[in-house]
Protein backbone atom coordinates (compact mmCIF):
# COMPACT_ATOMS: atom_id res chain seq x y z
CA UNK A 1 0.00 0.00 0.00
CA UNK A 2 1.58 3.51 -0.80
CA UNK A 3 0.46 6.89 0.58
CA UNK A 4 -2.98 8.25 -0.44
CA UNK A 5 -1.15 11.87 -0.41
CA UNK A 6 1.72 12.58 1.18
CA UNK A 7 5.35 10.17 0.65
CA UNK A 8 7.04 12.39 3.08
CA UNK A 9 5.85 13.19 6.87
CA UNK A 10 8.02 15.64 9.02
CA UNK A 11 7.26 16.27 12.53
CA UNK A 12 8.42 18.75 14.96
CA UNK A 13 9.32 17.33 18.16
CA UNK A 14 8.72 19.10 21.78
CA UNK A 15 5.31 19.71 21.90
CA UNK A 16 4.10 17.91 19.00
CA UNK A 17 5.54 14.14 19.65
CA UNK A 18 7.35 14.60 23.07
CA UNK A 19 5.44 15.95 26.26
CA UNK A 20 8.45 18.61 27.28
CA UNK A 21 7.13 21.72 26.80
CA UNK A 22 6.24 22.58 30.76
CA UNK A 23 10.00 21.46 31.35
CA UNK A 24 11.62 23.52 28.86
CA UNK A 25 9.43 27.03 30.03
CA UNK A 26 10.00 26.71 33.28
CA UNK A 27 13.84 25.64 32.40
CA UNK A 28 13.91 29.20 30.35
CA UNK A 29 12.62 31.23 33.39
CA UNK A 30 14.91 29.81 36.30
CA UNK A 31 17.59 29.86 33.53
CA UNK A 32 17.21 34.09 33.49
CA UNK A 33 16.69 34.39 37.38
CA UNK A 34 19.93 32.64 37.79
CA UNK A 35 21.61 35.37 35.65
CA UNK A 36 20.08 38.39 38.03
CA UNK A 37 17.05 38.73 35.25
CA UNK A 38 13.32 39.20 35.68
CA UNK A 39 11.37 36.11 34.79
CA UNK A 40 10.15 35.72 31.61
CA UNK A 41 6.28 34.92 31.37
CA UNK A 42 5.07 31.87 30.67
CA UNK A 43 3.91 33.42 27.52
CA UNK A 44 7.05 34.67 26.27
CA UNK A 45 9.09 31.30 27.20
CA UNK A 46 6.58 29.10 25.59
CA UNK A 47 6.83 31.22 22.66
CA UNK A 48 10.23 30.30 21.78
CA UNK A 49 10.04 26.63 21.75
CA UNK A 50 10.91 25.19 18.26
CA UNK A 51 13.21 28.20 17.66
CA UNK A 52 16.82 26.86 18.06
CA UNK A 53 18.38 28.14 21.21
CA UNK A 54 20.10 31.18 20.44
CA UNK A 55 16.72 32.36 18.85
CA UNK A 56 14.81 31.47 21.96
CA UNK A 57 17.01 33.21 24.32
CA UNK A 58 17.14 36.29 22.11
CA UNK A 59 13.16 36.73 22.13
CA UNK A 60 12.64 35.29 25.62
CA UNK A 61 15.15 37.38 27.31
CA UNK A 62 15.58 40.58 25.14
CA UNK A 63 17.48 42.66 27.77
CA UNK A 64 19.99 40.24 27.97
CA UNK A 65 23.42 41.01 25.62
CA UNK A 66 24.38 38.37 23.35
CA UNK A 67 27.99 38.00 24.68
CA UNK A 68 26.19 36.40 27.85
CA UNK A 69 23.62 34.36 25.41
CA UNK A 70 26.13 31.01 25.99
CA UNK A 71 25.88 31.48 29.88
CA UNK A 72 22.31 31.77 30.12
CA UNK A 73 22.13 28.45 27.47
CA UNK A 74 24.63 26.85 29.77
CA UNK A 75 22.31 27.43 32.89
CA UNK A 76 18.95 26.11 30.59
CA UNK A 77 20.92 23.38 29.71
CA UNK A 78 21.32 22.53 33.24
CA UNK A 79 17.49 22.89 34.54
CA UNK A 80 16.94 21.19 31.75
CA UNK A 81 19.10 18.11 31.92
CA UNK A 82 18.42 17.83 36.28
CA UNK A 83 14.37 17.59 34.71
CA UNK A 84 14.36 15.68 31.44
CA UNK A 85 13.16 12.42 33.36
CA UNK A 86 9.93 13.79 33.67
CA UNK A 87 9.72 14.07 30.31
CA UNK A 88 8.22 11.22 28.00
CA UNK A 89 6.47 10.94 24.42
CA UNK A 90 2.92 11.73 24.24
CA UNK A 91 0.52 8.80 24.76
CA UNK A 92 -0.51 7.38 21.22
CA UNK A 93 2.83 8.35 19.50
CA UNK A 94 4.27 5.17 18.86
CA UNK A 95 1.30 3.50 17.89
CA UNK A 96 0.65 6.72 15.63
CA UNK A 97 4.15 6.30 14.06
CA UNK A 98 4.02 2.85 13.25
CA UNK A 99 0.85 2.78 11.33
CA UNK A 100 2.37 5.25 9.69
CA UNK A 101 5.68 2.60 8.62
CA UNK A 102 3.00 0.39 8.17
CA UNK A 103 1.59 2.64 5.23
CA UNK A 104 5.31 3.31 3.50
CA UNK A 105 5.32 6.88 4.77
CA UNK A 106 8.74 8.60 5.27
CA UNK A 107 8.88 9.79 8.60
CA UNK A 108 11.42 12.50 9.36
CA UNK A 109 12.19 15.57 12.61
CA UNK A 110 12.64 18.69 11.90
CA UNK A 111 13.24 20.36 15.40
CA UNK A 112 14.92 23.26 17.17
CA UNK A 113 16.32 20.95 19.17
CA UNK A 114 20.18 20.71 19.33
CA UNK A 115 22.19 17.05 16.92
CA UNK A 116 22.74 16.03 20.58
CA UNK A 117 19.66 16.65 22.54
CA UNK A 118 17.83 14.98 20.08
CA UNK A 119 20.12 11.98 19.50
CA UNK A 120 20.26 11.52 23.43
CA UNK A 121 16.17 11.24 23.33
CA UNK A 122 15.88 8.96 20.10
CA UNK A 123 18.49 6.36 21.96
CA UNK A 124 15.87 4.35 23.32
CA UNK A 125 15.10 1.26 21.96
CA UNK A 126 10.75 1.96 20.89
CA UNK A 127 12.40 4.78 18.81
CA UNK A 128 15.19 2.93 16.78
CA UNK A 129 14.34 2.78 13.25
CA UNK A 130 11.22 4.71 13.13
CA UNK A 131 12.21 7.73 11.56
CA UNK A 132 14.26 8.13 8.08
CA UNK A 133 15.30 11.49 8.00
CA UNK A 134 16.24 14.09 11.01
CA UNK A 135 16.84 17.99 11.00
CA UNK A 136 18.16 20.08 13.85
CA UNK A 137 18.46 23.57 14.16
CA UNK A 138 22.45 23.53 14.87
CA UNK A 139 23.16 21.73 11.97
CA UNK A 140 21.09 23.62 9.28
CA UNK A 141 18.80 27.24 9.47
CA UNK A 142 16.23 27.11 12.37
CA UNK A 143 12.51 27.84 11.71
CA UNK A 144 10.94 29.08 9.91
CA UNK A 145 13.75 29.17 7.78
CA UNK A 146 13.10 26.87 5.17
CA UNK A 147 16.31 25.35 5.17
CA UNK A 148 15.37 22.18 7.31
CA UNK A 149 12.42 20.93 5.31
CA UNK A 150 13.88 21.47 1.89
CA UNK A 151 17.10 19.04 2.90
CA UNK A 152 14.70 16.81 4.13
CA UNK A 153 12.75 16.72 0.76
CA UNK A 154 16.32 16.08 -1.31
CA UNK A 155 17.36 13.51 0.75
CA UNK A 156 14.24 11.58 -0.27
CA UNK A 157 13.70 13.22 -3.37
CA UNK A 158 10.22 13.95 -2.74
CA UNK A 159 8.10 17.29 -3.81
CA UNK A 160 6.84 19.71 -1.35
CA UNK A 161 3.10 19.06 -2.83
CA UNK A 162 3.87 15.34 -1.49
CA UNK A 163 5.41 16.58 1.97
CA UNK A 164 3.37 17.41 5.25
CA UNK A 165 4.69 19.23 8.22
CA UNK A 166 3.30 18.55 11.90
CA UNK A 167 3.63 21.10 14.88
CA UNK A 168 2.70 22.82 18.02
CA UNK A 169 3.63 25.84 16.90
CA UNK A 170 2.98 28.94 14.67
CA UNK A 171 7.11 28.61 14.22
CA UNK A 172 6.41 24.93 12.35
CA UNK A 173 3.49 26.07 10.40
CA UNK A 174 5.58 29.00 8.83
CA UNK A 175 8.43 27.02 8.25
CA UNK A 176 6.29 24.45 6.30
CA UNK A 177 4.63 27.71 4.47
CA UNK A 178 7.79 29.12 3.59
CA UNK A 179 9.19 25.43 1.81
CA UNK A 180 5.86 25.35 0.20
CA UNK A 181 4.47 22.27 1.55
CA UNK A 182 0.77 21.37 3.77
CA UNK A 183 1.01 21.44 7.10
CA UNK A 184 -0.99 20.04 10.20
CA UNK A 185 -1.45 22.20 13.75
CA UNK A 186 -1.48 20.77 17.01
CA UNK A 187 -3.30 22.28 19.94
CA UNK A 188 -1.77 20.58 23.25
CA UNK A 189 1.32 21.98 22.86
CA UNK A 190 3.14 25.21 23.17
CA UNK A 191 1.26 27.94 21.17
CA UNK A 192 -2.40 28.59 21.32
CA UNK A 193 -3.96 27.40 18.29
CA UNK A 194 -5.90 29.97 17.79
CA UNK A 195 -2.82 32.00 16.09
CA UNK A 196 -2.71 29.20 13.58
CA UNK A 197 -5.33 30.18 11.43
CA UNK A 198 -2.71 32.72 9.02
CA UNK A 199 -1.00 29.49 7.73
CA UNK A 200 -3.98 27.85 6.72
CA UNK A 201 -3.19 24.01 8.58
CA UNK A 202 -5.12 21.12 6.77
CA UNK A 203 -6.21 20.16 10.03
CA UNK A 204 -5.93 21.38 13.81
CA UNK A 205 -5.52 17.81 15.84
CA UNK A 206 -6.63 18.60 19.83
CA UNK A 207 -5.38 15.35 20.88
CA UNK A 208 -2.81 12.63 19.38
CA UNK A 209 -5.36 10.07 19.15
CA UNK A 210 -7.14 12.66 16.74
CA UNK A 211 -3.89 13.27 14.57
CA UNK A 212 -3.66 9.65 14.39
CA UNK A 213 -7.19 9.09 12.94
CA UNK A 214 -6.86 12.34 10.66
CA UNK A 215 -3.72 11.07 9.21
CA UNK A 216 -4.39 7.46 8.38
CA UNK A 217 -7.79 8.97 6.73
CA UNK A 218 -6.13 11.91 4.64
CA UNK A 219 -2.13 11.31 4.28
Amino acid sequence: MRPQQFDLIVFDWDGTLFDSTAVITRSIQAAAVDLGLAQPSHAQASYVIGLGLQEALAYAVPELSPDRYPELGQRYRHHYLAAQHQVTLFDGVLDLLAALKARHHWLAVATGKSRRGLDEVLDVDSLRGLFDGTRTADETAGKPNPQMLNELMREFAVAPERTLMIGDTTHDLQLARNAGTASVGVSYGAHDHGSFGEFAPLHVAHSVRELHDWLIKNA
